[in-house]
Formats: structure tokens, C-alpha cells, sequence
């Protein structure tokens, strides 16, 4: 049984890496893996000689000995999960869903933020950051906001609002090809200095394998160096020589719009200053941080409408019409939400098995782990980091803060730029731009390489 799951792991994946052959939303195969793998492990759970206990992070003594069923809850205190194969898995089971929900609910809310944040025009705001007709200049800029961005919003987000600002700037398609190449670049390694600004880094705040603090110390230089070095050359390419004509500006904006943008942008770097302080789980901040934001954006949009849309009589059957909230939470984007919660389900199928703890015992005692760390982020070129990042943390089972967590965070984020479908944000922009995978290949993967292995470079030298 446990090689079933394994065949449904590996084949949902692979549907997942070809969606575009395919032409299925990878959001389903995720779902279906995450099923199937679960009800094999539900039928064959009377044959397994192991379990993996995530509280005690490590394998459960005589599992294979225990019955499959317990009639009632065990004498003297325990636990009667304990007693039995289908009380552990449960009891897994439910610990792994109320994880993974931490992660989702924290997304849910960072999502909503940022619609609100679109919802009153508030990221056109950045556009009046750029003063100049200068290709290099404009290069720098969109890098730099880029990276900052990315670590506030998340990496997919930032370069969406970027690309978006990119076409009322910049005319010419093949020119912005070259500048949302270099931002799917700046976006990975400005997400992974930070614990809301990618979905891995989030994992491994979440799980308790980071914290806020050591994470910016340790990799804000490598992620810096990560963006600086790929831009410092792409600035010699022919390229980015001369000026560049502008777009016609649009006018009229909101006038709440730059409100909005900050208030909402400190509001989510509120979040981790609320989880330090308090020691609570990160989505407890961030549900505050979203309820008060929307709290402002009701007060100020109801007064907006009932000053300009009096003569409108309201739906009763659409009484949240003209709310910023609703229409922000019509517009997040829950199937990458519902993906992740197939992808990171199914690998805890694999980790209850101990099939992940077996396998990263035995890479330890066979290979370096900075070299593994190393390749786990050229691998995540080729497939999602976040099934990458949830297997690592059931292979390793070092102590908070421990360089390898930090080492993860970095290559899982970093490493994807090198492939244009190895990151959410290279997938957006790879849709957006309408970019071919072989024209990134050629142009940007080897300025991306450059960067990764700078960094990388940094980090180990820091940690040495």
C-alpha cells in the first residue's frame, strides 16, 4: 500500500507539472491525489508496520502491533489515539488539516488585504515612483519594488501589480518581456527573506521551523545579492541602453488610493510584530490586521456611495454590493488556495507513512546537506516548491532556527527563477506577457542561475 501511494503522489504530480498539455487546471489533480492517497491509506492502514508521529517527530513505537480498532478510551489517562492504528490516523489526521488551514487562512486573509488594497486603486499609487524615461533607470526601479514588494505582498502578487503598472508605462511588448522577466527574478528573492513573502517562507514560520526575526538576519543579504548581481548585468545588456517612450497616463484615480496602499502594506507587516508579542498562531494577526482594514474601507466606501450614488436604489438581493470586502473576497484567488491544501495533504500522507522521515534519514547519511539543500532548489526550477518545503520539514528535524530551515527558505524561493514555470510569480508573468518558455530560457534563466548561485554563495559564507 505504501508504494500505491507513492504511484498517486507521483502521477498526480506529474499532471500537475504537464496542466498546460493537459489542459486541466492543476488545482484538480492536486484534490484528487490528496483523496485517493488518504483512501489508500484508510484501506491498507492494518498492514502498516509504521507511523510517523508530527507531534513528537518520530516514528511510533510498536504501531505495527497495535489493533486496528479500540472499542473504548484507554484506562489511566492516555490518549485513545494511542491505542489504535484508525485513533492514529485520526488523530493525524486532523492535526495535519488544522496546519495546513493555519497556512490557508493566513493566505485567505493576506489575499483580501491586497483586493481591498486594489479594490480603491491603491497600487496605481506606485506608478508616480517612476519619474524617468530611462530603460536602466526603469529597470532598477521595477527590481527594487520588486523585491520590496514581494516581501510584504508575497512574490505572485508583487509581480502581477508590477507587470499591471508595467503596461501603462511601457508600450512595447517585447520590452516588457525583458523588464517582467527580470521582476519574476527580484520577486522570488525579495519572498524569501521574509515570512509573508512567499508560501514556503510562510510554511516554515507557521511550522515553527523560523522565526520572523533570524529569517530577515540570516538571508536578507543573500536575497539582496540574489536580485542585485542579475540586475547589475542585465544594466550592460543592450537591452536596457537608452530611453524608452512613455504610455499615455490615465488620469483619474482614487482619491483613498494611497491611503489604502499603506495603511493595508503596514497592516500585514503588523502581522508577524502581533505573533512575537503574543506568541500566537500568525493568522490570528492577520484576521485582525484584515478585519480592521476592512472595517476602514466599509467606512470610507459607504460614505463615498451615499454621497454619490443616492438616486441608486439597492438590490435586495445583493445587499453587499458596493462593499469593498465582498467584492475583494469574490476576487482572491481560491483555487491556488485549494491547491495547496491537495499538495500539502497528499505529502502528509507520505510523512504519516514515515515514508519521508525513512527517506531523509537516509539522504543525511549519504549525501551533504547543503549540497541536497542545493539541488532541492534547482529542483524547484522544475517543480513546485511548496510539496519541496513540505517534504523537507518531515525529513529534517532540526531545532528552530537551525541553518538548514534558513538554507530551504532561500533555495525553495530563489531557485525557481531559473524556469519560468518553477514559481507562481513566473507562471503569472509567463500568462500576462505572453513569454514562451524557451524565450525565458534563452534570455533570463542564466541571469537567474547567476543570481541563485550569488546568493547561495552569501549564505554559505555567512554561515561559515
Amino acid at each position: 500500500m505504501e508504494v500505491l501511494v507513492v504511484v498517486i503522489f507521483v502521477l498526480g504530480y506529474l499532471a500537475i507539472t504537464i496542466e498546460h498539455t493537459l489542459k486541466i487546471d492543476k488545482l484538480i489533480p492536486a484534490l484528487l491525489m490528496m483523496a485517493l492517497a488518504w483512501v489508500t491509506v484508510a484501506f491498507g492502514l492494518g498492514s502498516f508496520e509504521t507511523w510517523f508521529d508530527s507531534n513528537a517527530h518520530a516514528l511510533v513505537d510498536g504501531f505495527g502491533s497495535l489493533p486496528l480498532h479500540v472499542e473504548s478510551a484507554v484506562e489511566h489517562g492516555e490518549h485513545t489515539y494511542t491505542a489504535s492504528k484508525s485513533g492514529w490516523l485520526e488523530h493525524t489526521l486532523l492535526h495535519h488539516f488544522g496546519k495546513t488551514c493555519e497556512i490557508l487562512i493566513f493566505l485567505v486573509g493576506a489575499m483580501t488585504i491586497v483586493e481591498i488594497i486594489d479594490n480603491f486603486d491603491g497600487f496605481s499609487t506606485i506608478k508616480n515612483f517612476v519619474k524617468t524615461n530611462k530603460k536602466k533607470s526603469l529597470l532598477w526601479i521595477v527590481c527594487i519594488l520588486g523585491f520590496i514588494l514581494s516581501a510584504i505582498i508575497d512574490n505572485l502578487t508583487a509581480t502581477i501589480v508590477l507587470i499591471t503598472i508595467l503596461r501603462k508605462l511601457v508600450p512595447d511588448a517585447k520590452l516588457r518581456m525583458w523588464y517582467a522577466g527580470m521582476i519574476i527574478i527580484a520577486a522570488n528573492a525579495g519572498g524569501a527573506w521574509s515570512p509573508i513573502g512567499d508560501v514556503t517562507t510562510t510554511m516554515l514560520w507557521m511550522n515553527g521551523k523560523v522565526t520572523a526575526g533570524a529569517l530577515v538576519e540570516f538571508l536578507i543579504l543573500p536575497s539582496i545579492l540574489c536580485m542585485v548581481v542579475p540586475t547589475v548585468i542585465a544594466g550592460f545588456m543592450p537591452t536596457f541602453k537608452g530611453t524608452f517612450e512613455q504610455g499615455v497616463d490615465e488620469g483619474k484615480t482614487n482619491a483613498k488610493g494611497p491611503l489604502m496602499l499603506y495603511l493595508g502594506l503596514g497592516l500585514i507587516v503588523l502581522v508577524p510584530i502581533i505573533k512575537t508579542l503574543t506568541h500566537l498562531p500568525p493568522y490570528v494577526g492577520m484576521m485582525f490586521s484584515l478585519g480592521f482594514f476592512s472595517l476602514v474601507a466599509e467606512l470610507i466606501s459607504n460614505r463615498q456611495f451615499s454621497m454619490t450614488d443616492m438616486s441608486v436604489v439597492e438590490d435586495p438581493h445583493n445587499a453587499h454590493g458596493h462593499s469593498p470586502t465582498f467584492k475583494a473576497l469574490s476576487k482572491i484567488e481560491m483555487p491556488s488556495i485549494l491547491f495547496f491544501l491537495g499538495i500539502l495533504m497528499t505529502v502528509a500522507a507520505l510523512e504519516s507513512l514515515g515514508l519521508i522521515y525513512n527517506f531523509g534519514d537516509m539522504v543525511s547519511k549519504s549525501i551533504d546537506t547543503n549540497v541536497f539543500v542545493s539541488l532541492l532548489g534547482a529542483g524547484s526550477a522544475v517543480v513546485d516548491n511548496v510539496p519541496l518545503v513540505a517534504a523537507s520539514m518531515g525529513m529534517f528535524h532540526e531545532a528552530v532556527d537551525a541553518p538548514v530551515w534558513h538554507f530551504i527558505a532561500y533555495a525553495a524561493g530563489t531557485g525557481g527563477s531559473m524556469l519560468i514555470i518553477g514559481s507562481a510569480a513566473g507562471v503569472v508573468a509567463m500568462g500576462m506577457e505572453k513569454i514562451s518558455f524557451f524565450w525565458y530560457l534563452k534570455n533570463i534563466a542564466w541571469l537567474a542561475l547567476v543570481g541563485y548561485l550569488a546568493g547561495l554563495g552569501m549564505f554559505l559564507i555567512l554561515e561559515g
